[in-house]
């Protein structure tokens, strides 16, 4: 089966075991430019997940075999598939089956029968919205640095990609109970640090900067340099993950009015955010900034 898609369209995978009662609603799908790939149960939908990663996932919640609160469970525990927002379709209006579908990763629901107007709304929305936040959180890593976020249960919700990097060189790969044990309780303070040693005698640092919202913690993770004289400037500078964000961006040429549609923030607080900057790296002027982090960053 091709996979291949007209360019400049998101993806939308429809997951329903009865596809043909969602034909009028995929036809309005492609009418407004969504590029639509259908699975019929939750094993054919994670076998295309294979093949090719949507923009965003309509499941339907009751399938025989692999339900879709199951499915969803295995999508969002897939680091490649984690940002995919999921929004459950359900004849189910209790509050029990809501939640449920909420515990089990999605981002939202509509009930069936699905109406095309409602669908297309909630979807822009939560496409852009995961466009966003996944732009911004692989832009936390410059500066040598990684982020972790925990959610309210004590699991890894979500891993920069140099955060996953480390993460399976310190701890084995997939042993996420063995990271959570070390991080420990949770705090709402930034002061709460740990230190993980490996046989290399390198050291991974975790500060915990507290609550990230949506009942998660965040975790800023650094490896600190052996020897203190061959840190980067950048890894030393200490700014915060919104300071590391903005300047990314810069780095990438973008201007303050674009940061600020990215991060979603005034290009005001954008320029407050690069005068910090600036006073950490003991530089002057953006140009030198992004300069600076350009060539750290090799």
């Amino acid at each position: 089966m091709s996979t291949a898609f007209p360019a400049g369209g998101d993806i939308v995978l429809v997951v329903d075991d009865v596809p043909s009662s969602l034909g009028a609603l995929c036809i309005d799908l492609e009418s407004d430019g969504y590029n639509v790939l259908v699975a019929s149960d939750g094993t054919d939908a994670i076998a295309r997940l294979d093949l090719v990663t949507p923009d965003a996932i309509l499941l339907d919640a009751l399938m025989p075999g692999l339900d879709g609160f199951e499915t969803c469970k295995r999508i969002k525990a897939h680091p490649e598939w984690s940002h995919i927002p999921v929004i459950f379709m359900t004849g189910l209006s209790e509050t029990s089956h809501i939640v449920r579908a909420f515990e089990a990763g999605g981002v939202d629901y509509v009930v069936k029968p699905v109406r095309a107007a409602e669908v297309l709304a909630r979807l822009a929305t939560h496409v852009r919205n995961a466009r966003a936040v996944r732009m911004a959180r692989d832009a936390i890593d410059i500066g040598g640095r990684g982020v972790l976020m925990v959610d309210a249960h004590g699991r890894i919700a979500w891993r920069s990609p140099t955060g996953r990097k480390w993460l399976e060189e310190f701890f084995e790969p997939g042993n996420d109970a063995a990271c959570i044990s070390w991080l420990g309780v949770r705090s709402e303070r930034g002061d709460l640090v740990r230190t993980h040693s490996d046989r290399d005698g390198r050291t991974l640092l975790a500060q915990c900067l507290g609550s990230a919202g949506l009942g998660e913690t965040m975790w800023l993770l650094s490896l600190p340099a052996r020897n203190a004289e061959t840190a980067s400037r950048l890894s030393t500078a200490s700014l915060t993950p919104r300071e590391t964000e903005v300047l990314s961006w810069i780095a990438k040429g973008k201007t303050n009015r674009d940061v600020g549609e990215i991060l979603g923030m005034s290009p005001r607080t954008v320029n407050k955010h690069l005068e910090h900057v600036f006073e950490k790296l003991g530089v002057e002027t953006r140009a030198a900034a992004a300069a600076l982090a350009s060539r750290e960053l090799g």
